[in-house]
């Protein structure tokens, strides 16, 4: 909305004064920053009213596994769905600072809020019928995978081809596999599979929103160097015209998911919920395809890999041998019953998050 205001002073005599200063809207740096900011003032002013609105409306709150941790017993009652909180801001920035003509925006938008309702009904269902289980796996798996394919057919329509339909191999120059009209279904597994892969390792107070802000703020430098033709060249990756508008999308996760945090930050206020865990992971799996960075995902959201690797690992032992691999799964709760408690193990997994948050951004100068 704010990028419109380069075209009012350029059309409105009486506003030509500030024409030089409303230029600065044009840099999507500062966008990116405003959007950051926005995004982190809405959720401190309304968070603490969404949380005491969701707390009337839930009574129990989210329930606690009787299975799992004993520790995690103590969190009853905690009210969950706390991703409409980060949504609430993501889509207020954005709609406030990105350029509202960007078709790439909106896509990703789109994915994001499409994860989101998904995960809504599935807390939803949780909540109110006071079960772990939501609606049928397989048919969340189905919607989710409808509205990725989608988004996908969009991105390679808007891709000039065969680029668009092609997988770009990292630490080379000139190397990608030209997938055809299978590339759609490939990054609509990448995006189903990020949704589900943060959605898994949202398990702890905080251990699930300071990755994806690591991960969204890694996926904001390599969306404006993506799609700047003079970085992109000096860095010799692929150049994708529209997608450095991404960055404000990421600048609005990063300080909306930093208002969330303080609120998350143990002991939890409110859960994220998978309103917010499988809204957070579509955008970024539907950024990394945008931008043609996919197996840079795997390296930067290395830590959400490791939590649907160990959870896959952990059926499927039990399944072929009737044995278990870890102690519990996702394996952040195997750490749990191997005694680390719940801050140690989640800011060694920050830790792991900025190590590799670093070594996927260095793909971008090993070319």
């Amino acid at each position: 909305m704010f990028y419109w205001l380069i075209d009012l002073s350029n059309t409105v005599p009486a506003l030509a004064f500030l024409r030089s200063l409303l230029n600065v809207f044009r840099y999507i740096t500062f966008r990116t920053g405003g959007a950051m900011v926005t995004g982190a003032l809405f959720v401190f002013l309304f968070g603490p009213w969404i949380i005491d609105h969701l707390r009337l409306r839930q009574g129990k709150g989210q329930p606690i596994r009787t299975d799992g941790p004993q520790s995690h017993l103590t969190k009853k009652g905690t009210p969950t769905m706390g991703g409409l909180m980060i949504l609430s801001g993501l889509v207020v920035s954005t709609v406030l600072w990105a350029n509202p003509l960007n078709p790439y925006v909106w896509i990703v938008l789109a994915v994001t809020l499409g994860f989101g309702i998904v995960g809504f009904y599935d807390d939803y269902l949780k909540v109110t019928k006071q079960t772990h289980s939501g609606f049928a796996g397989r048919i969340r798996l189905l919607l989710e995978g409808i509205i990725a394919l989608a988004a996908c057919y969009a991105l390679v329509r808007l891709g000039r081809e065969p680029f668009s339909t092609s997988l770009v191999i990292p630490f080379f120059k000139d190397v990608a596999l030209n997938l055809g009209w299978f590339f759609a279904v490939f990054g609509a597994f990448i995006i189903v599979g990020a949704g589900n892969a943060v959605n898994l390792t949202d398990g702890l107070d905080g251990l699930a929103i300071v990755p994806v802000m690591i991960a969204a703020a890694s996926f904001g430098m390599i969306s404006y160097l993506t799609g700047n033709a003079v970085f992109s060249d000096y860095l010799q990756i692929n150049y994708v015209a529209g997608t450095g508008e991404l960055a404000v999308i990421c600048g609005a996760v990063l300080g909306a998911g930093l208002g969330f945090l303080w609120f998350n930050a143990p002991p939890a206020s409110i859960f994220m919920g998978d309103t917010g865990s499988l809204a957070l992971g579509g955008m970024l799996g539907s950024i990394a395809v945008a931008v043609k960075h996919e197996i840079v995902l795997a390296v930067i959201g290395g830590l959400f890999v490791l939590e649907a690797v160990s959870v896959i690992v952990q059926v499927a032992s039990f399944k072929l041998t009737g044995k278990r691999i870890f102690k519990m799964a996702p394996i952040h709760h195997h750490f749990e019953q191997l005694g680390w408690t719940e801050p140690q193990i989640v800011i060694r997994f920050w830790i792991i998050s900025v190590m590799l948050a670093l070594a996927g951004l260095s793909t971008l100068k090993l070319r």
